[in-house]
């Protein structure tokens, strides 16, 4: 398969016009007949569901008026061919159709398929047919479509997701923006989506991340031809398996200073958990040595915890040069909070020059201060704090994540962590990456000072380009909390679960090393 650079094309996440342009060059430039191309997506989808859910029926196959129509129309007579029990309904009318989807609509009813106008079905009607079938296929919006569904489409939508039955979503869930992965009204909630042809990067960040289910991915054999279009990916995305070789190896007689001194500076009076779970992190992430400036009355319970890490207890800003000095990285800002005692360490850290991790409180007191750009800091804000950054609504940040990291980047510079379902990292120079996958389980507090350990770890480890360890820390963070959960489950998890799962992950990512006596 081709390569892009830091990766390969089956990695590359792409805008939904760009999808869109590719498809037609495929078409135009390749040669594949669009119904040839339309049929492979309906067969693919329908293998998927099978696979899924063997045996399940009836289906409900909800078709619209584009090619994601079309498909639906394929999927529903593959179904009546293997001797499924299918109920096909129009949610557009057919008289609306043309092309590829007329073609598929016509194959269908040839096939067997009882196709019903929605109009013609009464909303009485409408909501048994969905308490009866087991099954439902979403074939109604496709990659074309921005804003909010209007009806009948949104309609349907929320019957879809008041029905007790899996959705298959074809391509995309209706409702959802294939580029950003953000909504603007109803959007159906899948069970599992299978896109085609090209990754779309909406499907694995925001509301993407939360309504997509599991992501199948079927090229349909058109690599060749998403290569040749030259359409630009958005984004890459970034997985365990893509990633896990990414870390550096150790020698036989290496020592701790190799590895570098990461300095955890963080933790005001009744936040001294905070600089204590970074602290925590970067130890089993593999930092060399690893210092916490903190309050003084958190010294003794941060020796009682983790005797591995060297803490200070700090008054005043001016003691903190000193073990500024001796650092290879920095964390500044978990639990600190924007008091006079978080102001002067947060001072301290950005007149030192040392390559640094801002998190927490130290990005909310950023964002009062006149944006001057660093070249060797990484910043990790949730999308709150992406908002003051950025002087605007949460909302806003939302609505298109992968814009709202790169502006962060392009105002203050280095690299730029956005943390949510599908996190996003900007590194500069166009270069995006997205985090793949999602975890409920870790939303809770603490999780982002867990992240903001490692990611200090292994910036001290890997050094610059910062990037490669922001992406590795991230999916290394979601990797942790993912078999943390598989334990402990979701409502249960806490952040020390996810450090105490650091050590088996990173395991497996350790290349070859020399440990033993030397002599066979």
């Amino acid at each position: 398969m081709p390569q892009l650079a830091g990766g390969s094309l089956s990695d590359a996440l792409f805008s939904a016009d760009s999808v869109r342009r590719i498809d037609q060059y495929v078409i135009e430039k390749q040669g594949v007949d669009g119904f040839d191309l339309m049929q492979s997506a309906a067969r693919a989808a329908f293998r998927r569901l099978v696979v899924r859910w063997p045996g399940l029926e009836p289906l409900l196959v909800l078709c619209g008026a584009g090619n994601n129509g079309g498909d639906g129309y394929l999927i529903a007579a593959n179904a009546v061919r293997h001797g499924l029990a299918v109920h096909c309904i129009a949610v557009a009318p057919t008289e609306k159709l043309n092309g590829d989807a007329r073609k598929a609509w016509q194959r269908a009813v040839a096939d067997g398929v009882d196709v019903q106008q929605l109009t013609d079905i009464t909303e009485p009607e409408l909501v048994s047919l969905f308490e009866r079938v087991a099954l439902v296929v979403d074939a109604m919006l496709g990659t074309g479509v921005a804003g909010a569904p209007r009806d009948p489409f949104a309609g349907v939508i929320a019957h879809c997701n008041r029905a007790k039955v899996p959705v298959l979503a074809v391509d995309l869930p209706s409702g959802l923006n294939a580029t950003t992965g953000a909504t603007e009204g109803e959007v159906v909630q899948a069970a599992m989506t299978v896109t085609f042809i090209a990754r779309k990067a909406g499907l694995y960040t925001g509301q993407g991340a939360a309504v997509c289910g599991d992501v199948v991915f079927e090229a349909l054999n058109v690599e060749a031809g998403v290569a040749e279009s030259d359409e630009k990916p958005v984004a890459m995305l970034r997985r365990w398996e893509s990633v896990l070789n990414w870390l550096p190896g150790r020698s036989a007689n290496a020592h701790k200073g190799l590895f570098g001194h990461v300095l955890v500076v963080a933790g005001d009076r009744g936040f001294g958990g905070a600089g204590l779970l970074a602290a925590e992190a970067a130890a089993r992430s593999g930092a060399g040595l690893v210092s916490l400036a903190t309050r003084p009355e958190h010294v003794t319970a941060a020796l009682a915890r983790c005797p591995s890490v060297m803490v200070r207890g700090v008054i005043h800003g001016s003691e903190l040069p000193a073990l500024l000095s001796t650092a290879t990285v920095v964390v500044c800002g978990p639990g600190m909070g924007q008091s006079a005692w978080g102001q002067q360490m947060l001072q301290q850290v950005l007149e030192s020059g040392k390559p640094r991790v801002l998190d927490a409180d130290a990005l909310n007191l950023l964002s009062t201060r006149a944006a001057t750009p660093g070249g060797n800091q990484i910043l990790t804000p949730h999308p709150g704090e992406a908002a003051r950054l950025l002087s605007c609504t949460v909302p806003e940040v939302e609505a298109d994540r992968v814009a709202a990291a790169k502006k962060l980047q392009s105002v203050y510079g280095g690299v730029v962590l956005l943390k949510g379902a599908g996190t996003v990292i900007a590194s500069g120079f166009g270069a995006v990456d997205i985090a793949g996958g999602s975890n409920p389980g870790m939303a809770t507090g603490g999780m982002g000072d867990v992240l903001s350990g490692i990611l200090g770890a292994l910036y001290a480890q890997i050094g610059e380009p910062a990037g490669h360890a922001v992406v590795l820390g991230a999916v290394v963070h979601l990797e942790a909390g993912c078999r943390a959960s598989a334990v402990k489950g979701h409502m249960g998890l806490i952040p020390t679960d996810v450090i105490d799962m650091l050590p088996q992950v990173l395991r497996e990512a350790e290349p070859a090393s020399h440990c033993g006596k030397g002599e066979e």
